[in-house]
């Protein structure tokens, strides 16, 4: 018998003051079995870091959201679509080969890959050569001690603050807080 996705309900209030977004978002997150509570919670990340994409790049007329991830590897962790289908970013969570990277990038208008834990390093520097082509293409390192905090947010239902000021990101429930700085490594 397969294991079946967990479900998250989150609602998260967005404060971007970077780029003056503002908004309040009640998401749905499935967690695939083999994916962890770090993985999960950096998908959030980079919805957080992103939502503000929705009003400048769209105005108001896309959706983001979380697909299939783990469960299909040909669909983004995340994605921003206009409301003619077209998917004006891919975003991917992870240290993704650089051929499904190539994929998203003749798919999208851009794709962001946000990398994290202690071997992210050494993937970077063994994939770096190959990805620098890309043009299309953003990474992003959330340092470890920073993703491992995130785990610890989880919880099945959610009510989570974002607020992303001089670079930085804080991500807060009522009893814990977490703040970063995602770095953007190409």
């Amino acid at each position: 018998m397969a294991l079946k996705s967990t479900i998250y309900k989150v609602n998260l209030s967005i404060a971007d003051i970077d780029n003056s977004y503002y908004a309040d978002h009640a998401l749905t997150l499935a967690r695939h079995p083999s994916e962890t509570d770090e993985r999960m919670m950096i998908r959030l990340l980079a919805l957080a870091h992103n939502a503000f994409r929705l009003q400048a790049e769209l105005n108001g007329d896309g959706q983001l959201a979380f697909g299939a991830g783990l469960s299909d590897p040909d669909d983004p962790d995340l994605s921003l679509r206009d409301f003619t289908g077209q998917t004006r970013l891919w975003v991917e969570v992870g240290q993704p080969e650089d051929k499904p990277l190539n994929k998203a990038c003749q798919k999208a208008d851009a794709v962001m890959v946000y990398c994290f834990n202690h071997a992210a390093e050494v993937w970077w520097r063994g994939i770096e050569s190959k990805l620098s082509r890309m043009d299309k293409l953003q990474v992003w390192r959330v340092p470890t001690e920073a993703s491992q905090a995130l785990a610890k947010l989880a919880e099945r239902s959610m009510q989570l603050q974002a607020t992303v000021q001089e670079g930085a990101i804080t991500l807060s429930n009522a009893k814990d807080s977490v703040h970063l700085e995602v770095m953007r490594w190409k």
